[in-house]
């Protein structure tokens, strides 16, 4: 049934793929199973429905036809750019779990205490969800003019119980330097990052910079690690559950990065289906398949917009 080969160790899921033959992609019986196997389809945004403002050919006629066969559809995406309302106009439906929303909800899921403050490194996306579940924050697009200067004291909020986190298109050294300062200097503060991604296709045909710059040079001051919201972390699969009532082994994550969607999938327990649309290519999927500690994917298309043909095929089957 399966297309690549994948650890038997991680879920039944895995068993059952591990079992079967390894090809280098989906094939219409593939295809097929998989329509029939999982009622819950979970997608990455950036690099598998769009690259930057551009849609991918074809995956929102397929994200319709899954509608249409009765499937559950969300969207878990690392980029923290952007609120969950800010992608609503974008997806056309309210399904979608951004890593922006991910560290707010573990700071509340932890009692985080409302009379601290979070600064954040990042965009004003992060900003919006830590309003939402009443977290006061400060910093983010508002220091972007900022700079440190070493003829002058730097002060900084003694109420900062949180650093948080995200790409941040403006980092500079001020921004460093306060987040640091808070962390080393006040009793308790959390480090907390959205994702760790080394880069994103923020825009068609570049990959940029991702929060792993961000958080690195954070990580290199304070030297500690922080606290992951966003994939791989298995937090936000917790939530997923309990709000949409769904099984992780009857569910399967589609996303083009092997270090945070599938591996995200594999650490919550649900099947993987690859799509080379983003930023894995050709060389690094070998590497990782021939490799004794590789992150394998259960599956590989080319684009996930080649799963239309088949089903509009089995929707008319049902019909």
């Amino acid at each position: 049934m399966t297309v690549v080969a994948a650890d038997a160790a991680v879920s039944q899921v895995d068993a059952a793929a591990a079992a079967a033959s390894t090809r280098p992609r989906c094939s219409t019986e593939d295809m097929l199973q998989l329509l029939q196997d999982y009622d819950c389809w979970v997608f990455d945004l950036d690099g598998t429905i769009w690259r930057g403002n551009e849609v991918i050919e074809g995956v929102l006629e397929a994200l319709e036809l899954l509608r249409k066969l009765g499937k559950k559809v969300l969207f878990m995406t690392n980029n923290s750019m952007k609120s969950r309302g800010s992608y609503l106009d974008k997806c056309l439906q309210d399904d979608i779990y951004c890593s922006s929303y991910s560290a707010a909800a573990y700071l509340d899921s932890i009692g985080f205490d409302r009379s601290k403050k979070a600064y954040v490194v990042g965009e004003r996306g992060i900003m919006q969800e830590l309003a939402a579940v009443g977290i006061e924050s400060f910093g983010g697009p508002d220091d972007n003019e900022k700079r440190a200067s070493f003829s002058s004291e730097m002060l900084h909020d003694t109420q900062v119980g949180a650093v948080v986190c995200g790409v941040d298109p403006n980092l500079s050294y001020y921004k460093v330097q306060y987040a640091s300062m808070c962390l080393l200097l006040n009793p308790g503060c959390l480090f907390i990052a959205t994702n760790t991604d080394a880069r994103g296709h923020f825009t068609p045909n570049l990959e940029w910079a991702g929060a792993g710059a961000t958080v690195g040079a954070i990580k290199g001051v304070v030297e500690r690690d922080p606290i992951v919201t966003g994939k791989p972390s298995p937090f936000l699969m917790q939530d997923i559950a309990a709000k949409h009532n769904v099984q992780p082994a009857k569910s399967i994550m589609v996303g083009d990065r092997l270090d945070t969607d599938i591996l995200w999938g594999l650490n919550t327990g649900m099947a993987t289906l690859l799509v080379m649309t983003g930023v894995t290519d050709e060389q690094l999927l070998v590497a990782q398949r021939g490799s004794s500690n590789g992150v394998k994917p259960h599956f590989v298309m080319d684009s996930f917009g080649d799963l239309r043909r088949v089903a509009q095929q089995a929707l008319q089957q049902q019909k």
